[in-house]
């Protein structure tokens, strides 16, 4: 019965085979080795960062939330449909937030600011409430001076830590 010769094999069933381990290895194998290793490892932790890094975040899906519900409080104030307003301030008032485990990686960054940024959301959420309150007994300039505090607070939360909050949780300059 003839033998079986791999396919692989680099040697005929002729050809004794070498120790491998009998050939130390060459500075230039283990270097080579090595780089391999180490950019394999790097490229894949890079891949996992970059798909974390632009995997939507909570709070994204609450900002979109409130930017169409401060779009439609602008539409009904053009429309003095203080009824409509009445009905979208709560919301902004008392937006969602999101899940605990975001909101504490969101805090640990956001360390001594924490508490400014609680302000401005502070801010928010009053302002929203007198315009609520001002839609409520149909008084329009009341209304419309609570919507632009309403603003000028997101406005100045936004100034104040949306470039680095992109930069840090999306990794995007």
């Amino acid at each position: 019965m003839p033998a079986t010769i791999s396919p692989f094999a680099k040697h005929s069933s002729t050809t004794p085979m070498e120790n491998p381990v009998s050939h130390p290895l060459n500075t230039r194998s283990l270097f080579t080795v090595a780089l391999s290793v180490a950019l394999a490892i790097t490229a894949t932790g890079l891949g996992a960062q970059s798909v974390e890094a632009t995997k939507p975040m909570a709070l994204r899906t609450v900002m979109e939330k409130l930017g169409r519900d401060m779009q439609a409080v602008t539409g009904a104030i053009s429309k003095e449909e203080w009824a409509l307003v009445a009905e979208l301030a709560p919301k902004i008032a008392k937006h969602a937030e999101p899940p605990l485990s975001e909101k504490m990686r969101i805090l640990g960054w956001l360390g001594t600011d924490a508490g400014k940024f609680r302000d401005f959301d502070g801010h928010v959420h009053d302002a929203a409430t007198a315009m609520g309150d001002a839609a409520k007994r149909g008084d329009g300039q009341a209304v419309i001076t609570a919507f632009s505090k309403t603003q000028q607070s997101c406005l100045a939360c936004h100034q104040s830590f949306r470039q680095s909050f992109v930069e840090q949780f999306y990794g995007k300059h």
